[in-house]
């Protein structure tokens, strides 16, 4: 079974979005108004690209090859503050140790994190998750 990574991000029009860029060649797309509805979409566009090829009688391009895949979802900025919407996003950053404009930024897609400041915004969400686990009442 082949892996590929899907990005779930925030729709223009408030849904969500996936999309896998690693599928060169191949335009593999989900959409939904929830995160389910899109994940939901996007293995029933595989579906219908792996008839297609089947109808056609043509082998499966060979970024989807037997067709049998295991997505590994993973957000983009706007897709975690759409599906977490409990984060402030500013508060967040304070925490983490962001500057809060620029996080606003990333949120809304007007920036983008540079490799090393996406693993530091990861890592502070994990650390603060590792602590609300522990938190009892």
């Amino acid at each position: 079974m082949k892996k590929v990574i899907a990005i779930i991000e925030k729709a223009k029009d408030g849904g969500y979005g996936i999309y896998c860029p690693d599928l060169t060649g191949v335009a593999l797309y989900g959409y939904g108004l929830t995160e389910k509805e899109a994940k939901e979409n996007l293995e029933e566009n595989l579906e219908s690209i792996l008839e297609y090829y089947a109808e056609e009688n043509k082998p499966n391009p060979d970024v989807l090859g037997s067709g049998e895949i295991a997505f590994e979802y993973k957000y983009d900025f706007s897709g975690f503050f759409k599906a977490y919407p409990v984060f402030n996003v500013s508060e967040l950053a304070t925490v983490i140790g962001i500057n809060s404009s620029l996080m606003r930024k990333y949120k809304n897609g007007l920036a983008f994190a540079s490799k090393e400041q996406r693993k530091k915004i990861e890592t502070g969400i994990h650390s603060i998750s590792k602590k609300l686990s522990t938190v009892q009442f």
